[in-house]
């Protein structure tokens, strides 16, 4: 199957509840009600909201409230039917709608649009505990596509989720095998294009999905500034911009890892949010695939910063990220179509999609 689909993602804090449940259950509770084909939720390491308070693992007073992030995919109907309920649960945070094609089944050579022709970004959703001769099989994935020249690839291991329309969660005492995993590549639309039938061929039931992106930063070179957006479509509709600033955890800027550095300055700047989430493998650029292992469990894996906001601040936050992204990390710009933030006595957006 190849059709559009709508990707719908909620940034908010691991403690927010909907009366006595957490927003993430009842989230995803309502994913299950709608049987949508795949979601992921992520446990962010560092971040900050509407209000500026930093979240992080780093120091124990603040990492009572971690940033959470949930990713769910389906075709656009099935979205367009759960979104009411999940966004009116959302008492407060960010809630993102993108477009996208989404692949499953039997994936064959594909043909982009020309709007993907460029730079595509591919996400892969799968299970932790598939397995490629004998190695796991989001490893296998990274490395066949670090081989075929794909310009960064990071996997996210999710604590919660849906998998082919089925409800799996990380637990105590557990292997946690069916937890839903993430995979997430930027690269030539070209090669993207090509590689997708041995990516799919590594996984039993591929769920992919596409999205147009722009890549504007390599390894400390810049390639393409982001777009100029308008801060509006022909009916009057707001368009967002999103920055992602892919690097390893030993990436720095100054005395920092460079994701440390990045959230900081943002914050200190007066950005609207940003949240930095670890990955379990992956790389950027031309540096060799790496990760967790026994032996060095942290200081190796991915870290993804992502900062959403208008077209018009978001030139003042390029030029930071510019700035502190002199040596290491990809970054890419994408175009956000709805976008929806609520705080204390603060309304932002809407989940109408504009024209683009």
């Amino acid at each position: 199957m190849n059709e559009d689909c709508l990707k719908l993602t909620t940034y908010f804090g691991e403690h927010q509840r909907v009366g006595r449940e957490l927003l993430s259950d009842a989230l995803h509770d309502v994913y299950q009600r709608h049987g949508l084909e795949a979601a992921v939720l992520l446990r962010g390491t560092e971040g900050f909201g509407l209000r500026h308070t930093l979240h992080t693992q780093r120091l124990l007073t603040l990492s009572e409230d971690l940033p959470l992030v949930s990713v769910a995919v389906d075709t656009r109907e099935k979205v367009e039917g759960a979104l009411p309920e999940a966004a009116a649960i959302v008492g407060k945070g960010l809630v993102t709608l993108e477009r996208a094609r989404m692949l499953t089944g039997r994936v064959g050579p594909v043909t982009l649009p020309q709007e993907l022709a460029e730079a595509t970004k591919l996400t892969v959703y799968c299970g932790r505990a598939e397995r490629s001769d004998g190695a796991p099989a989001y490893q296998a994935l990274i490395r066949l596509l670090h081989d075929r020249g794909i310009a960064g690839a990071t996997a996210f291991l999710g604590v919660d989720g849906m998998r082919h329309g089925a409800r799996r969660r990380a637990r105590f005492f557990s292997r946690n095998e069916d937890v839903p995993l993430m995979i997430v590549s930027v690269g030539d639309g070209e090669a993207i294009a090509a590689v997708l039938p041995e990516v799919a061929a590594l996984v039993p039931r591929p769920l992919l999905t596409l999205e147009r992106v722009q890549v504007c930063k390599r390894d400390g070179v810049v390639l393409s500034e982001p777009r100029a957006l308008p801060e509006t479509d022909d009916a009057g509709l707001a368009v967002w911009q999103k920055l992602m600033v892919y690097a390893g955890e030993q990436a720095r800027h100054g005395r920092h890892s460079l994701y440390i550095a990045l959230i900081r300055r943002l914050r200190e700047e007066g950005a609207a949010g940003a949240t930095a989430l670890r990955g379990i493998w992956g790389y950027s650029g031309d540096h060799e695939p790496r990760g967790e292992t026994l032996l060095s469990p942290r200081r190796t894996v991915p870290v993804v910063t992502v900062l959403v906001d208008r077209p018009e601040r978001m030139r003042r936050w390029w030029r930071i990220v510019d700035e502190l992204t002199d040596e290491a990390g990809l970054v890419t710009s994408e175009l956000v179509p709805a976008f929806r933030a609520v705080g204390p006595e603060l309304s932002s957006g809407g989940l109408d999609l504009a024209a683009t």
